[in-house]
């Protein structure tokens, strides 16, 4: 098992949820804690452990993004006008990467942020390989030619794991997805339940 597999069946097995949704969890199987004391009986959390566990939860989902940036949108979504917490799942859905895995060109996002970070990607016709550039409305963000046949990206579009969100329009055919407009939370596919509310609180403690 690669590096990267293990540190997300890892996340899934601390926070007891199946985070991406995958049929390959462990959580499917344990929903207990990773680690010798994993099934332990675990007392009440306090309201900070709540918020970490959001905010872990969160951050991990959008391929465990760095501490630093991830803390650099809470920052970018406090001086945006309107609610922080929509602004902050606005920001993170705004992701390049995360436009390829919602257009379902790859099937995970960490095989998304790899497939920019290679340069398998373009906007608007020009080729982009940062995973955190952010989309705007209007944006067309493509599978570059020459990429098309790769298996992961066949792979991805046979699938039936996950279903195209309603605020991009994707043309499978060409694999071009539009971006429409930027989500709120009820607009975001996640697997499970997230709670932005109690990011928005660990920051501003």
């Amino acid at each position: 098992m690669s590096k990267r597999h293990s540190a997300k069946h890892k996340l899934d097995r601390r926070m007891g949820q199946n985070i991406w949704g995958r049929p390959k969890s462990p959580v499917n199987k344990r929903e207990y804690g990773p680690g010798q004391h994993g099934q332990r009986r675990k007392g009440k959390t306090s309201d900070y452990g709540t918020q970490l566990k959001a905010k872990q939860k969160l951050k991990g989902y959008y391929a465990s993004i760095s501490e630093r940036q991830f803390r650099s949108y809470y920052a970018e979504a406090v001086r945006m006008k309107g609610d922080t917490s929509a602004n902050l799942i606005g920001l993170l859905e705004r992701r390049l990467d995360s436009v390829v895995y919602r257009a379902k060109f790859v099937p995970t996002v960490f095989a998304a942020r790899q497939f920019v970070n290679h340069g398998h990607v373009t906007v608007n016709g020009k080729k982009v390989n940062i995973s955190s550039y952010l989309v705007k409305q209007g944006d067309v963000v493509a599978v570059k030619e020459a990429s098309r046949q790769m298996l992961l990206v066949m792979e991805a579009q046979q699938s039936s794991e996950r279903d195209l969100p309603d605020y991009l329009s994707v043309d499978t055919a060409k694999l071009a997805a539009t971006f429409v407009r930027v989500p709120v939370l009820g607009d975001v596919p996640y697997p499970v339940m997230m709670e932005p509310n109690l990011v928005v609180e660990f920051y501003s403690r």
